[in-house]
């Protein structure tokens, strides 16, 4: 559909949108990895269930770029999950992002941003990392859900980020036991965090149990109001 192309972004978006509202995720990734096959990345934290979102990926197109963040602060549970489900499943083009060297050791050098600016701290660990990595690509792939938490319930499928990129949440509309059911269908390994009660999985430092009956997300930044990593914040669509 190169003609998209020449649409506003909103026009874009809403035509997307409608055409794979009541799509499942695998009829909704298929096409978009094969238009825009070397031009799109899956963004993973190989977290809780980003095991779904993979397996899909590497059946329809192994070769797609995989964008994985180390923010030098995950679990070594999740550096290990990482390796050995991406071999699992046979993905063929993981890049490992990292943050600039130097500026942690300008501005986070003793690895304590985290406890007085959760903000700055994700900025520097993930946000600019990200963007850099994002450069070649026109969109990227994530897995979030609307049953997470009550900021992504009115999640679309199709979204851009700040800078206009496609952005593409194929998982939106899958519930928890949907997630369940295709972990159990394929045989999926999961992060070995999960049976601790950890239904969301990020930086060691700001991921903690959720009490059962919570937000998957309650985990993260508990006694915050920080729900989101400056990645995922909300973006109001543009005109390309």
């Amino acid at each position: 559909m190169p003609y998209l192309n020449d649409m506003p972004l909103e026009a874009r978006l809403a035509m997307l949108n409608r055409r794979d509202a009541d799509r499942q995720p695998q009829d909704i990734l298929k096409p978009a990895l094969a238009l825009l096959a070397q031009k799109i990345a899956l963004v993973s934290s190989f977290g809780a269930e980003s095991a779904v979102l993979l397996h899909m990926v590497a059946q329809s197109a192994p070769k797609t770029p995989v964008l994985f963040i180390d923010t030098m602060m995950l679990f070594r549970a999740t550096l290990t999950y990482q390796k050995s489900l991406t071999k699992y499943l046979g993905l063929e083009n993981v890049t490992h992002i990292s943050p600039d060297p130097g500026r942690v050791f300008l501005h986070d050098n003793e690895g304590l941003l985290h406890q007085s600016n959760t903000d700055a701290c994700c900025t520097l660990r993930k946000g600019e990392p990200l963007q850099k990595a994002l450069t070649p690509f026109s969109a990227w792939i994530t897995g979030r859900k609307r049953h997470q938490s009550a900021t992504r319930a009115d999640m679309a499928i199709w979204e851009a980020d700040e800078t206009g990129r496609l952005k593409l949440n194929p998982l939106a509309h899958w519930s928890r036991d949907d997630i369940d059911a295709y972990f159990g269908t394929h045989n999926l390994p999961r992060h070995p965090l999960t049976d601790n009660g950890y239904p969301s999985i990020g930086c060691a430092p700001c991921t903690f149990r959720a009490r059962p009956g919570m937000d998957d997300r309650a985990g993260r930044w508990p006694g915050q109001s920080k729900t989101e990593c400056d990645i995922h914040l909300p973006v109001e669509p543009k005109n390309a």
